[in-house]
């Protein structure tokens, strides 16, 4: 664990539940997996504090840049691993820190009531390890878990939910109520593929994580089209493709990864720092042909100005593949770096693709929200109908605020 008080002194916590909810018993089991090096650009503040160790001297509060021996003993909201001071229940929490994982960490930021961990080596590794199959799963900021077992993660997600449930929303496990409230998590037959929309940005230099700075130093002066790094609006991981999307997504990002750079081309990715350049975002939405079943793929770039004759290039590569049925710009001229256009041209094709939900047949646009995971929308709307308890003679009224398109009220209507 990590540094232990001096004294003591009792914590008065500003907001109790959250030192209930690290309190979280250890829920998983035994795991293999590698250490990771410990980053040596940047230097710590004191030397390593364990808690069955310097009793009399360790601080209470760790300090900024205080480096300590921690324990992760379950996942937090967003995948942050939560660790304790022993015996005072200081929170401290870790990012990419997986439960029962022995590590060292510094101390980067001091809270009232918790303070940020980095982790710099793994002492030992965490339980239910599995190898993260995406090679980028280390490094971006969509996939912090892919190396925990995937009944792993439902745990922790239901444990996260219990403790909302029981510490926000005030319900006992004692209270008989409770049972009717708290169900198991479904888990999702498909844990990769399942995405049916991804974003990625252009970047003017692609980042690379510190550990392979040396290894890649040819490749860090390069342009970028992937994923932000965590915690960075203006750091771009380059990315040849991504297992949240199926394989007709992945084709297309392999391509326009293979063309855009081209100096002919006359392509400059957007700075969002000094605003100048051209290419923005690539969004790839997918779905399928409702009479044959076949797959159909959108690509919308996303651009600072309408210009199509910079984009003909890559729109004649794409619109080659047969699962392409969409090819638009949306036209971003502000600052912002969202995806959202002011305008809206189709380059290819049609403006919309169509999905079917629950029997019901959408026409999918570029800026339209639908339910991401389709598949286990399906699952999701199911539940929903059997919870509603609906009559099923049309006397009924159903309220869907806040609907979006307006999928879950719609498949509802039938009964």
């Amino acid at each position: 664990m990590a540094a232990t008080p001096a004294s003591r002194v009792r914590l008065l916590h500003p907001c109790p539940w959250l030192r209930n909810f690290c309190r979280t018993t250890r829920q998983l089991s035994t795991l293999a997996a590698a250490s990771s090096p410990i980053d040596n650009s940047e230097e710590s503040t004191t030397t390593v504090t364990s808690t069955n160790k310097n009793r009399n001297t360790a601080s209470y509060y760790p300090k900024r840049g205080q480096t300590l021996e921690l324990v992760c003993e379950s996942l937090a909201f967003k995948g942050k691993g939560v660790c304790k001071v022993a015996d005072t229940g200081f929170v401290l929490m870790c990012d990419r820190a997986l439960p029962g994982e022995k590590f060292i960490g510094r101390v980067t930021r001091k809270k009232d009531n918790y303070a940020e961990v980095k982790k710099l080596k793994t002492i030992a590794p965490h339980w239910d390890y599995v190898e993260a199959p995406c090679e980028f799963a280390s490094h971006c900021g969509g996939c912090k878990t892919q190396d925990l077992l995937y009944d792993a993660q439902v745990r922790a997600k239901e444990q996260q939910v219990h403790e909302l449930i029981v510490h926000v929303g005030k319900f006992s496990d004692n209270d008989p109520e409770y049972g009717g409230i708290m169900k198991p998590i479904v888990p999702c037959d498909i844990q990769f593929h399942y995405r049916n929309k991804m974003e990625f940005s252009f970047g003017t230099k692609r980042w690379v994580p510190a550990e392979l700075l040396q290894q890649e130093c040819d490749e860090t002066n390069g342009h970028a089209l992937g994923l932000h790094a965590p915690g960075f609006f203006d750091k771009v991981l380059n990315v040849d493709k991504c297992l949240l999307q199926g394989d007709p997504a992945n084709k297309v990002l392999a391509v326009i990864q293979d063309i855009w750079r081209d100096p002919e081309l006359g392509l400059s990715p957007y700075d969002v720092h000094s605003h100048r350049g051209f290419l923005k975002h690539l969004m790839l939405r997918s779905g399928r042909n409702i009479e044959t079943g076949q797959p159909e793929l959108m690509v919308n770039f996303v651009t600072s100005a309408y210009m199509p004759e910079l984009l003909k290039p890559l729109v004649d590569k794409v619109a080659a593949f047969p699962e392409v049925v969409s090819i638009m710009n949306n036209v971003n001229t502000s600052v912002g770096n969202t995806s959202v256009g002011e305008q809206e041209y189709t380059l290819f094709g049609k403006s919309t693709i169509t999905e079917s939900l629950r029997g019901l047949k959408f026409q999918i646009s570029a800026n339209s929200f639908f339910q991401t995971n389709t598949h286990q929308a399906e699952v999701l709307y199911t539940l929903i109908e059997e919870s509603a308890f609906l009559k099923g003679d049309g006397s009924e009224i159903v309220l869907d605020l806040f609907c979006g398109t307006g999928t879950i009220g719609l498949s509802l209507a039938k009964r």
